[in-house]
């Protein structure tokens, strides 16, 4: 592509680089006509800086659009926008969790500086029409040859995870009166926009045996517990009650900060999450990275969990009674 300014009389059929005024706005970008160049004398502009495509260049709407075709080869739930001003965006059709492979991701952005793609982070919770990448080529054109490669391992770069369940139970426990239904507005909330819905509310006393009964009672094809104390042990009152209903527990603890004192643990086929106490507030904690991967179906690791303390630290939420910092 050549770039330059030149006489408007030469312009016919070039890419305006820079909007101008000549008796109308004259957008960047336009592909000059008679009628502009006309326009553009009659206001007195001598010179124009404009981009003209060489043999091989492929446009910037076009290039757009090709990488996108080629980024969503076999993808389903993902949709792009028609491409102007060289950027296509990409829109999730449903709720679910975005999986962003940043190796092809990389590759795509390493071969030519003017092909962009800029997408949300891996394991990204998306609602529906929820923007998930944006392609951006930056230059009027760009060479064929550079786009082609661009292409061809454009392929699996995003997928959209669909919820795997469509009901939950959320088992609350007690100690003295009855708790507010705050944790259980935010646990709603977080299943809601996930398409899912909380059976009827389960409220046991803070022992083993009445909440390892509820844990085996329970409707819901996921399972979670949010304990009046929290958890403070393995072998502390919500991970033995599992134990004692005939379910495992995976793990307890994790790198993320709120949400350390979280366990998973399944009950045959039921997924269980025992809940932080952070899980009351509607703010982003530990337990939402947790929940939405085995909302949608992803088996949740030991490996997994350790792996999510490098951007585990979260910010304060009101409820937590002792802050991070000393004297605050």
């Amino acid at each position: 592509m050549k770039f330059g300014a030149v006489p408007v009389a030469q312009a016919l059929g070039a890419v305006l680089a820079h909007s101008l005024v000549a008796g109308r706005r004259i957008p960047k970008g336009t592909v000059l006509e008679a009628d502009h160049v006309a326009a553009l004398i009659d206001a007195g502009f001598q010179d124009v800086t404009v981009a003209r495509l060489e043999k091989g260049d492929i446009d910037e709407d076009m290039a757009a659009a090709r990488l996108a075709q080629a980024m969503l080869a076999g993808v389903q739930g993902v949709r792009a926008t028609g491409a102007g001003a060289g950027r296509v965006n990409l829109y999730a059709d449903h709720c679910g969790l975005m999986r962003i492979n940043a190796e092809i991701v990389h590759k795509i952005n390493a071969i030519d500086p003017m092909i962009t793609v800029a997408t949300v982070p891996d394991y990204h919770r998306v609602d529906a029409d929820g923007m998930i990448a944006t392609l951006k080529i930056i230059a009027y054109a760009v060479p064929s040859t550079a786009l082609d490669r661009a292409t061809a391992v454009a392929t699996g770069a995003v997928s959209l995870l669909r919820p795997a369940f469509s009901n939950a139970t959320l088992i609350e426990t007690t100690i003295g009166n009855t708790p507010s239904d705050k944790g259980r507005r935010a646990m709603a909330g977080r299943v809601e926009r996930m398409g899912m819905r909380l059976s009827e509310r389960v409220l046991v006393p803070h022992q083993e045996e009445p909440l390892a009964q509820a844990i085996a009672d329970a409707p819901g094809e996921v399972i979670f517990v949010l304990t009046a104390s929290a958890t403070s042990d393995v072998m502390d009152v919500a991970p033995q009650a599992l134990r004692r209903a005939g379910g495992v527990v995976e793990r307890f603890g994790m790198p993320v900060d709120p949400g350390n004192l979280l366990f998973l643990g399944r009950l045959e086929e039921k997924p269980v999450i025992g809940l932080p106490g952070c899980a009351r507030s509607p703010a982003l904690n530990g337990a939402d990275w947790v929940l939405e991967r085995v909302i949608c179906g992803l088996e949740v690791s030991h490996d997994d969990i350790a792996a999510m303390g490098v951007g585990g630290l979260l910010k304060e939420i009101p409820i937590r009674p002792m802050p991070r910092e000393k004297g605050i």
